[in-house]
């Protein structure tokens, strides 16, 4: 979209423009776009030799020559067997194949610009992908989804082929700004490992765990911008503002000077923090107050111990499971989960079961509903793959005897779920008991409050329990009926709904009678504005990024129980949106 709100897919060189979308992990980048299509078509640019050029182009017609048969090999395998319907959509892939669009312009792009093949298609398939922009049929904008695949094929069959005379890159990844279509958290996971600036993406939400692991990662990062991908170009200069979620293009000297102060102060601000890092957690009036982290993969160890953190209040394991084609056996996730407990010294490691399903899919793994969210994931997928969960149940308790290692079970909604979890962990027990395998028989045994059902429930879950941990990006989710990975509902996803508030609040009182320790491990834990809310209603355990924890701190320093008390009753009995919003601000001031 253009600055103007009217859709575009170009724009005059070096004009400034603004646009806005969802910021999903505050503070500002200035850098150079690159622009993504997906890991799957994401390729290397180099230059090849004049004297190279025809041999790069057979290179490429070899490729779009396998990617032929293997299709013309499929089609016919499909015709009389059980999966005949998928034959016309095979064949449509073929048409495509033989378009001149594919034969024949990547070809002349080789020639042209005197780039790889990869390069070369990914030019095209940029251009072909923005037509589709402009199409209002909807029958026709769904063949995007067959160029693009099309596309992949021959990038898979150029990927067996040796690249020729690549040149580096000579600007480094901390000074790009990833411009994308969408990112699935396994996208955002590799980028660990080529330390990007900051990233904007055309989809999403605030709350998808895209946008959970930028703030992880603790890059700027905005959402929801819907056509930044075909209006910027690559390596043009942009500004993210992750906080107030605008993306500003080609900026002028005087704007850059801006931003680039305020950057600076927000680098002044963060050096205050860290002085923080050994104070206790505690209120004003000497309530102590455990400030945990949330990690993805070990190597996030780092930066929980420069944010002071009291423990590791949630490790999302599956992404120890994602970008590779085998699962991890049972002595690499052991060695994965000994490294964060024998790092912690001593201090809690809850390890989260493997949580996969909604837009955290294994490689090669298609969902197995039109709802993905509300279909096999989390613990219902763990259940449905017993040895799967064993070999991870196993390594957990295996990894226990280094440390204090804890399991939670996401997405609880039934006893029966309760039952068949709890009998998994104590079959893993005797297993290793019966091989002599050292472990601590006395690893707690944790929920994860996200359904409503299980708020709604608890006291039925809690007898089973040794520790609940409230997801409430999941909680919001599914009590509002909203997908949080949608930008077209985004504007629902409301935290502070009365309904919302209600749940979280029976939860942490419900815990506290049956004397079993409750956290809040989602989004709503490492947001300062919603920190003296929590205290209010009695949470006394937080766990968020390692890149909130020190925030979080200052506020909970800077609070008296005893003050915010009546406030936070008063916002319990509200009702009107408007009029919470003004008393959170109030709580705050």
């Amino acid at each position: 979209m253009a600055a103007d709100g009217s859709p575009a897919t170009t724009h005059p060189q070096n004009v400034c423009f603004t646009m806005h979308g969802i910021g999903v992990s505050g503070g500002i980048a200035i850098g150079h776009a690159h622009l993504f299509l997906g890991m799957s078509t994401e390729v290397d640019h180099y230059e090849v030799a004049s004297h190279d050029v025809s041999r790069e182009q057979r290179r490429y017609d070899r490729a779009v020559r396998e990617v032929r048969d293997e299709l013309k090999e499929l089609a016919e395998s499909v015709r009389h067997s059980a999966a005949s319907e998928l034959a016309p959509f095979v064949n449509v892939h073929l048409m495509l194949l033989e378009d001149a669009a594919f034969s024949e312009a990547p070809r002349e792009i080789i020639k042209e610009q005197r780039c790889n093949a990869e390069w070369a298609l990914r030019t095209q398939l940029d251009e072909l992908t923005a037509q589709f922009d402009d199409i209002q049929d909807e029958y026709l904008r769904e063949r995007e989804a067959d160029v693009r695949q099309v596309a992949e094929r021959i990038l898979t069959a150029l990927a067996g082929s040796k690249r020729l005379f690549a040149i580096k890159p000579t600007r480094q990844d901390a000074d790009m700004i990833l411009v994308a279509r969408d990112l699935s958290p396994a996208d955002v996971i590799l980028f660990r490992e080529h330390p990007f600036a900051a990233f904007v993406t055309d989809m999403g939400g605030a709350t998808s765990h895209t946008a959970i692991i930028a703030r992880s990662l603790a890059i700027p990062a905005i959402v929801a911008l819907h056509h930044s991908r075909t209006i910027i170009r690559e390596d043009e200069i942009v500004i993210v503002d992750g906080t107030q979620g605008v993306l500003i293009v080609n900026p002028d000297r005087a704007v850059l000077a801006e931003y680039r102060l305020r950057q600076n102060q927000a680098r002044l601000e963060r050096e205050k923090l860290k002085r923080l890092k050994s104070a206790p957690a505690a209120t004003l009036d000497g309530t102590q107050v455990q400030l945990q982290a949330n990690i993805e993969l070990p190597s996030d160890l780092d930066a929980v111990k420069a944010s002071g953190a009291a423990g590791i209040g949630l490790f999302r394991s599956e992404f120890l499971f994602m970008n590779r084609r085998e699962l991890p056996d049972e002595d690499e996730q052991y060695e994965a989960y000994r490294d964060v407990v024998e790092g912690m010294k001593g201090k809690p490691v809850t390890i989260r079961t493997l949580d996969i399903g909604a837009d955290k899919a294994l490689d090669g793994a298609e969902h197995p509903a039109e709802n993905p969210a509300l279909g096999l994931r989390a613990i219902r997928y763990c259940l449905a793959e017993p040895q799967i969960f064993n070999t991870q149940l196993r390594a957990i308790l295996r990894a226990s005897r280094h440390g204090k290692a804890m399991i939670l079970i996401p997405m609880l909604s039934s006893y029966a779920e309760l039952n068949q979890a709890v009998a998994a962990v104590e079959r893993a027990k005797e297993e290793l008991k019966v091989e002599g395998v050292k472990f601590d028989p006395f690893v707690p045994l944790g929920g994860m409050i996200e359904i409503p059902a299980a708020a709604i429930a608890l006291p039925m879950f809690i007898r089973k329990l040794d520790f609940l941990s409230i997801g409430t990006n999941d909680l919001i989710q599914y009590t509002l009926a909203i997908d949080r990975a949608d930008d077209s509902v985004a504007h629902l996803y409301d935290p502070l709904h009365p309904a919302v508030l209600s749940l979280i609040a029976a939860v942490i009182r419900t815990a506290h009678q049956a004397e079993k320790p409750v956290a809040v491990c989602g989004e709503m834990a490492g947001d300062v504005s919603l920190t003296r809310l929590l205290l209010g209603m009695g949470l006394r355990n937080f766990s968020m990024h390692p890149a909130s924890v020190l925030a979080v701190k200052q506020r909970v320093l800077t609070t008296s129980l005893a003050d915010i008390a009546p406030a936070v009753a008063r916002i319990m009995k509200a009702d009107e949106p408007e009029k919470l919003v003004t008393m959170i601000e109030k709580l705050n001031a």
